[in-house]
Formats: structure tokens, C-alpha cells, sequence
């Protein structure tokens, strides 16, 4: 059965998911608010960050977002974290209420300390007219990279309405992506938004010349950070040991795909987070999730240990060897609650 679908961004997720969808028979239409980017694409049909991929003629590209919106069944946000809210604003007299939008993007807004749907439902219904929108975080162990070609893929479909996660489930799965449903939708932004911070770690770990066992000890103590936030906050523990949790924290702190290990490398190797940054050319996530990560930590007192020496290395209050030195000099622990 052809859905038809709209995609708002173009990089290197939103346009692996397009390729994906309409070799799957849907009517997929994506959006950039770059003009060249669109034309680009339109025209070479080819991401420059996706090696290989070729974009099917049947995805359309537009610089219009009423085409993107109009009479979509699903609408994608495939933007980066800090542009979800005023990609919300700009998209909200275009969308219907009772829009179906499922949310890619992994963070959480350091001001209102909201994740990617709650962001999204907070700037659609700011016109009083939004009120039955149905938000869907969809997330999981997902490079681009991978499913650009076809490797076997799995993926959460979290939503608080089963039905509408169960749609979602249909309308992407195929013979290379699985899909799982969930209604812990905090559970799995959270995971989405913290895993980065922890594969910035891992990968200062490797930047240091460390090997597996300390990036082992990582994701590991990572991830009871993770749960421990997330047991605060009230989701539910099964989340944080599935896809969304331990499945997408192993391959973003362990992959040469990710653009957070790989940013946290060259910060363990002598360069300055902003030059890291710099020279890894997109958007690193985990950089922008550090501020709502910490607030949360203190406003459900959770210790996160982790997550505040990288804070200490990026803001550069410490170097990447001395954060080492002051998890390894922590107070004796027992692994046990």
C-alpha cells in the first residue's frame, strides 16, 4: 500500500530514509531550507556524505513547505536538534491537526528541557489550533550510512497511542529495516539525546590511545547513568536495556560512522571541542544535548558522572586526561542498588 509522505530536511538521515520509503512503493517528497541543497540533490541525485547511495527519481525534492505538508499521511522532521522548534513554527499553518509527525531528530532543548516531540507539540499548538497532532519519536541504532545501502536495520517506533506507533511500524518496515513498537516515548528520547554525550566520552577515550576495556567500562557505566535519569523521570526500565537504549548507545560509541565518537576522538587527541567540531563538519549532537542533560540530572538529583567530565571537557574546565583521572578517582562504588 502507497503512503505518501513528507520529509522535512535533506541530510544525510532524511535523504536515507526518502531512498529507503520510496524504494518501498510510497510517494516521498523532501524539503531543505537550503535552495541549493535542494537543487543539488534534485539534480545528481546523490548526498555527498552517503558514498554510493543513488537517490531514486521518484523522491521529489522542494523548497516549498506547503508542497511538503499538503495532504501527507506522514510527515518527517529529519532536522537537527536546534532546529526543530523554528522548523515547527515555519511548517504549522501548512499541517493539518491530527497530523501524523514522526520525529528523527535526538535531543532535548536545553531551555525548556523538552524532548524533540515535545518541542514539536509545544510550537504547533502555540495557534490553538494543533491540539490532536499524533507525535511519533523514532529512534534507535540507525546510521544513515547503513541504511543507505541496505544493511539490516532495526528501529522504535514510540508513540503514547499504540495505533498510531503501529502505523508508523507498517508504513517502515521492509525486508532490510525493523520496526518495534513502544509507548515509552520519553524513555526513548531520552536514550536518543544521551547516547551522544556517551559516545563523545567513548570516543575522547580512543582520541587518548585508551582501548576496549575503558570504552567497554563506558558504555557500560554510561548506560546505568542513562537508566538511573530515566527511572527519575519515571520510563520505563525495559527501554533503556532495548533498542532505543543500550542498542543505539553501543553502535553511536563504537561506529566510525558516528560524527560524536568520532568528534570526542579528536578532542581526546589534542584538538579544542570547537575545532573537533569544525573539522567534523555536521551537526554533533551531543555537544547541544550537555546543557538539558545536566539540568536534568540536577532537577531529579541523579549523579551522572560521565556526562559532567565531558561537560568539563567541552566547556575546556578540564582536559580529556585529567576528566579520566577524576572518574578513575571517584569514591569506591558498589555495582549493586
Amino acid at each position: 500500500m502507497t503512503h505518501t509522505i513528507g520529509i522535512l530536511g535533506a541530510g544525510t538521515w532524511g535523504v536515507a530514509l526518502a531512498r529507503m520509503l520510496a524504494n518501498s512503493g510510497h510517494a516521498v517528497t523532501v524539503w531543505s531550507a537550503l535552495a541549493w541543497e535542494v537543487d543539488t540533490l534534485d539534480a545528481e541525485r546523490k548526498h555527498p556524505n552517503l558514498p554510493g547511495m543513488r537517490i531514486p527519481k521518484a523522491v521529489r525534492f522542494t523548497k516549498d513547505l506547503a508542497e511538503v505538508c499538503r495532504d501527507k499521511e506522514l510527515l518527517v522532521f529529519a532536522v537537527p536538534s536546534p532546529y526543530v522548534r523554528q522548523t515547527a513554527a515555519k511548517v504549522r499553518p501548512y499541517i493539518p491537526d491530527g497530523q501524523i509527525v514522526v520525529d528523527v531528530a535526538k535531543g532535548i532543548e536545553a531551555d525548556s528541557l523538552y524532548t524533540m516531540t515535545e518541542v514539536i507539540r509545544d510550537e504547533l499548538q502555540k495557534d490553538g489550533a494543533h491540539g490532536q497532532v499524533k507525535l511519533v519519536a523514532l529512534s534507535g541504532p540507525t546510521h544513515a550510512e547503513e541504511v543507505a545501502r541496505d544493511l539490516p536495520t532495526t528501529i522504535v517506533s514510540a508513540c503514547t497511542d499504540m495505533v498510531v506507533a503501529q502505523t508508523v511500524q507498517k508504513v517502515f518496515m521492509n525486508t532490510c529495516m525493523r520496526v518495534y513498537t513502544n509507548t515509552d516515548v520519553t524513555g526513548v528520547e531520552l536514550c536518543g539525546a544521551v547516547k551522544n554525550i556517551l559516545a563523545l566520552a567513548a570516543g575522547i577515550s580512543v582520541g587518548l590511545g585508551y582501548g576496549d576495556n575503558a570504552r567497554a567500562a563506558i558504555i557500560t557505566r554510561g548506560l546505568a547513568e542513562l537508566t538511573r535519569l530515566g527511572m527519575a523521570m519515571g520510563c520505563v526500565e525495559q527501554t533503556f536495556f532495548g533498542l532505543a537504549g543500550v542498542g543505539d548507545l553501543i553502535v553511536t560509541a563504537t561506529s566510525s560512522h558516528s560524527r560524536n565518537n568520532r568528534c570526542g576522538q579528536l578532542i581526546g587527541g589534542g584538538l579544542s571541542p570547537s575545532e573537533a567540531v569544525d573539522a567534523v563538519g555536521m551537526v554533533v549532537e551531543g555537544i547541544h544535548a550537555l546543557p538539558a542533560a545536566l539540568k536534568l540530572a540536577d532537577r531529579y538529583g541523579v549523579e551522572m558522572p560521565i556526562v559532567m567530565a565531558v561537560d568539563k571537557v567541552i566547556r575546556q574546565e578540564l582536559s580529556p586526561g585529567e576528566a579520566v583521572e577524576q572518574l578513575m578517582s571517584r569514591d569506591k562504588k558498589n555495582e549493586l542498588s
